[in-house]
């Protein structure tokens, strides 16, 4: 009995802790069980802003207001011993193959990463370096895996919510080498995360080093019919989906808060497999991604909606 009660006040204190972090909003590690890794988030509080860029591309315009609510975002780009851990996950294991459990996050099943067949960090670095070559389908398996794992919903961020951190943060061209890695800095080739000095919110890397999926389906013209609460442009086709950030190998003006990148069926060009693979690219050594945590945790069947609309049709 005594051992009941301890495992109960054990799990009633693991519960507590969760809604207590949630109710005080502030950042946290979130360990993943299973693994020994750790993803460290970022309370960022939600508000208004302007979106786009008046002077910039034409796909970043018309300028127009944009409401975002709370979220959390990774401190950091997934590194390649956090993506690792998921590539070579045990999908057999039984929290895999419990239906019910699945159910109760809005998922119906997890698919296992295919094995890299080369080295898709092309000798730039792997343990705390960022994780790169992924489609955004296998991002978004990251976040389902993840939400798995945990019991709390990850994503991708949006178009809109990557664009109000960046700008919120402060993240200035003024300041480009002290905080981003790009060409004229990176001696061509991507930097440990981390390595460069933070933003305002204490992000590392928004700029720079690797570019970074978002949710969106890529539409140049979007911006002229964005709603403002929450924009999210759902997906219709698997090509182009955006990237945001700028990387490496990038100019400097692609390393800003507004530049927006499209994804390219050349970037798997060299894939030998047919068909080409939903999980690997071989001509992107320059992508990557972060993940966020709304506070406002969705339902199950909102989350459900989410796995629908978000994961690409091949």
């Amino acid at each position: 009995m005594k051992q009941l009660l301890i495992i109960l006040l054990f799990v009633w204190t693991s519960n507590y802790n969760l809604f207590a972090q949630a109710e005080v909003f502030q950042s946290y590690s979130q360990s993943v069980p299973g693994t020994e890794i750790a993803i460290e988030l970022v309370a960022v509080s939600g508000g208004t802003f302007n979106m786009g860029n008046a002077n910039g591309n034409l796909d970043e315009q018309p300028v127009h207001k944009v409401s975002v609510n709370d979220l959390w975002m990774g401190k950091y780009e997934i590194t390649w011993e956090q993506y690792d851990a998921f590539v070579y996950a045990t999908f057999e294991d039984s929290q895999f193959q419990d239906k019910s459990k699945l159910e109760a996050l809005g998922i119906d099943a997890i698919s296992g990463a295919t094995p890299p067949y080369v080295d898709m960090s092309f000798n730039m670095g792997k343990g705390t370096h960022p994780a790169v070559n992924m489609t955004q389908y296998a991002a978004l398996m990251f976040c389902k895996w993840l939400t798995s794992k945990t019991g709390i919903f990850y994503r991708l961020p949006t178009e809109a919510e990557w664009e109000y951190v960046c700008k919120t943060s402060n993240t200035k061209k003024d300041n480009l080498n002290d905080i981003s890695w790009y060409d004229g800095n990176s001696e061509e080739k991507y930097h440990e995360t981390g390595s460069k000095s933070a933003n305002n919110l204490g992000i590392y890397d928004l700029l720079g080093n690797v570019s970074e999926w978002v949710l969106d389906q890529y539409d140049e013209n979007y911006y002229k019919n964005s709603t403002e609460d929450n924009p999210w442009n759902k997906p219709t086709k698997l090509y182009s989906r955006v990237l945001r950030g700028g990387s490496w190998k990038d100019t400097s003006d692609k390393i800003c808060c507004t530049s927006r990148q499209a994804s390219n069926p050349k970037w798997k060009r060299r894939d030998p497999q047919i068909p080409k693979s939903n999980w690997w690219h071989t001509d992107a050594p320059f992508i990557g991604f972060r993940v966020v945590r709304p506070k406002i945790q969705p339902s199950k069947e909102e989350i459900k909606t989410y796995w629908l609309k978000a994961i690409p049709d091949f």
